[in-house]
């Protein structure tokens, strides 16, 4: 995929894809668990992006540099959906879904700025602050007395899965940056991620396979939000940095709220609609940026 508006697209596509995630995983039966949802998603997803990935094992073995990012990115893939899935138990979708795509953006962000020494841009701080702003909102949007004790658990599961987010995401750049292709990339970090899901679906996922109905949730989790999204996400880094990557894919919570409220039965306060509104201007702000001349810089240089 070549060009950033193209690249831009992908990202939303995933992005409404991934938005899907806890409206989909709220009809599993009660005895399916979050690990369970997690490990299978991700687990099941990682094999597939491995497996079809043309050279996925030369970004291990061949490029210098390349396979302590796949490792770490690899561990971020293994965290995350455990983290995930267990949050919005917690929290509720919308909430959850908030706040670990939230983090995401600052992570990719602050690993960009402390590992490759690049600049921030003021748009994409603009950007970023009007997100975070909007997630704030969505949070303290939530109707008095909803969740009870198990809200801040859930936030708190919410922000470490968004730091795996953030760090499997920049990882991937870092690979593909390398030198590897980005199908290539993404399928060693995920293939790598779903080695150490694996043995949590074995334990935890029998009542997976108890109905027709938890199946065919669990095959749509695994092939829409995780393979295809995944794919899209991998091709969109060759043209975009990770923080950009991230913070366009805030309109994930915006669609997880949204369905949440109209398909789940959750409720938010008008101040929550506010929140949705300024993460939409966030994304605005940053999309329209105009990227640098080509042939100036490398593709994953390109300002936010």
């Amino acid at each position: 995929m070549a060009g950033r508006g193209r690249a831009v697209v992908a990202v939303v596509v995933a992005a409404l894809l991934w938005g899907t995630t806890g409206t989909a995983a709220s009809f599993l039966p009660p005895s399916v668990g979050p690990l369970a949802t997690g490990a299978a998603t991700m687990g099941i997803g990682g094999l597939l992006l491995f497996a079809t990935a043309p050279r996925a094992s030369l970004a291990v073995r061949s490029l210098p540099g390349a396979r302590r990012w796949v490792l770490i990115g690899a561990i971020g893939v293994g965290v995350y959906p455990l983290a995930f899935y267990s949050g919005m138990q917690l929290a509720g979708v919308a909430i959850g879904n908030v706040v670990a795509l939230g983090t995401g953006p600052i992570v990719a962000a602050v690993l960009e700025r402390m590992v490759d020494r690049h600049p921030l841009s003021p748009r994409w701080g603009i950007a970023t602050v009007a997100a975070i702003g909007g997630m704030s909102a969505l949070v303290l949007g939530r109707p008095a007395g909803e969740g009870g004790d198990a809200v801040l658990p859930g936030v708190l599961l919410a922000v470490l899965a968004g730091v795996a987010y953030g760090v499997y995401t920049y990882a991937s750049g870092r690979v593909i940056a390398a030198g590897a292709e980005s199908r290539g990339a993404v399928g060693a970090i995920f293939g790598g991620g779903a080695v150490l899901l694996l043995p949590v679906l074995l334990v935890t996922g029998a009542p997976l396979l108890s109905t027709p109905q938890s199946i065919g949730i669990a095959v749509y989790l695994a092939l829409g939000p995780m393979f295809l999204a995944y794919l899209l996400i991998g091709a969109a880094l060759r043209a975009l940095r990770s923080s950009t990557v991230t913070t366009v894919a805030l309109l994930e919570p915006v669609v997880a709220a949204v369905l949440a409220v109209t398909v789940v039965g959750e409720r938010l306060e008008p101040l929550a609609w506010l929140g949705v509104l300024a993460i939409l201007g966030g994304i605005v702000v940053l999309v329209t940026a105009r990227p640098p001349v080509r042939g100036t810089r490398a593709p994953l240089d390109f300002e936010p």
